[in-house]
């Protein structure tokens, strides 16, 4: 529960302060966005059709049957649970007793509740050391970095007049190699605004004058977004057995973001979902009248679906571009 009441109060703060962003700072990114296939996420990996489905078997199986677990242990009632198909999704579901949840001290409806996203919140953690300790390691034995692949250029700055195009790849910053994140925070930690800096690239070698950023002015930037380390196989390792450990390492790492995005998505206090259900428990616990209490719930369930708004705003802006294009073509 103690979770459960953190886990809204940090989500509920982050989709205030990316709607502020937002709202006020350039090129800002949304705090909020839709985990489907394709859909290009900054700083995250493309999700595949397989991955995307796998991972959202796994965090439903995780979800729905950790509710019906509670349920079990304060002794009331599950009247139903299993497996069903929506379209190729396949679903896990329970469902306990509403009517007898709703008769128990208010503790025991939290509890309930909270369960389903903290059982995802413990299976990120237990996905997250997977892909650290297992997947990680046989990475390391398979590929080996081979630059910073860059896709986005931010708006207004020098990167963008300096005649490279995207997606490149850097291999060094001053004459100092830079393949991996390490080395190449290493060669541009100390770079302040109006440095000259050399880059070599899959594509020559350009040198670009920095600028500073107002929300860091004493740092040089050259404007560059969405990065990577681009990997080559190692000599003698078959192709098969790094596009296996490829696909593995990606679905580690979406089932470690899907549970933690899913279950802090949940926590929100919204009618339907766990958050809302807890928020309204608490709020007839500390304003007894029944009539306050659902009042306050509802003005927090419209400021929720207002931020969440906000937030899609970018992604409905691309939606709508692609529409137009679409039809236009």
């Amino acid at each position: 529960i103690v979770v459960g009441f953190l886990g809204m109060a940090f989500t509920f703060l982050m989709l205030v302060k990316s709607a502020v962003d937002l709202a006020f700072v350039e090129g800002a990114q949304p705090g909020f966005a839709p985990v489907l296939p394709g859909v290009n996420i900054p700083g995250l990996p493309t999700l595949s059709f397989w991955h995307w489905l796998i991972g959202i078997f796994v965090l439903a199986v995780v979800h729905e049957f950790a509710h019906g677990v509670l349920a079990r242990v304060h002794k009331l009632e599950v009247k139903n649970s299993g497996f069903g198909f929506l379209g190729p999704i396949l679903l896990a579901f329970v469902e306990p007793d509403e009517k007898k949840i709703v008769k128990t001290k208010g503790k025991v409806q939290m509890s309930v509740y909270a369960a389903g996203p903290f059982s995802n919140f413990i299976f990120a953690g237990l996905f997250l050391l997977v892909s650290f300790y297992v997947m990680q390691p046989i990475s390391d034995n398979i590929f080996i970095p081979d630059g910073i692949e860059v896709h986005k250029f931010t708006e207004g700055f020098p990167a963008e007049k300096s005649g490279l195009e995207l997606p490149f790849t850097i291999l060094g910053v001053n004459g100092v190699g830079a393949l991996d994140g390490e080395s190449f925070k290493e060669a541009t930690e100390n770079i302040k605004p109006g440095d000259l800096i050399k880059l070599k690239t899959d594509q020559g070698e350009f040198e670009i004058v920095t600028a500073a950023k107002t929300e860091e002015p004493e740092k040089g930037y050259i404007g560059i977004e969405q990065m990577n380390v681009k990997t080559r196989t190692k000599e003698g390792v078959s192709k098969f057995a790094a596009d296996v450990a490829s696909w593995f390492s990606l679905l580690f790492f979406w089932l470690f973001i899907l549970n933690l995005g899913v279950g802090l998505f949940n926590l929100l206090p919204l009618g339907p979902v766990d958050g809302g259900r807890m928020f309204l428990v608490a709020c007839l616990g500390i304003f007894k009248k029944e009539e306050r209490a659902k009042k306050v719930w509802r003005s927090a369930m419209y400021i929720i679906l207002f931020l969440i708004f906000v937030n899609l705003l970018p992604w409905l802006g691309k939606l709508l571009s692609f529409i137009t294009g679409f039809f236009v073509k």
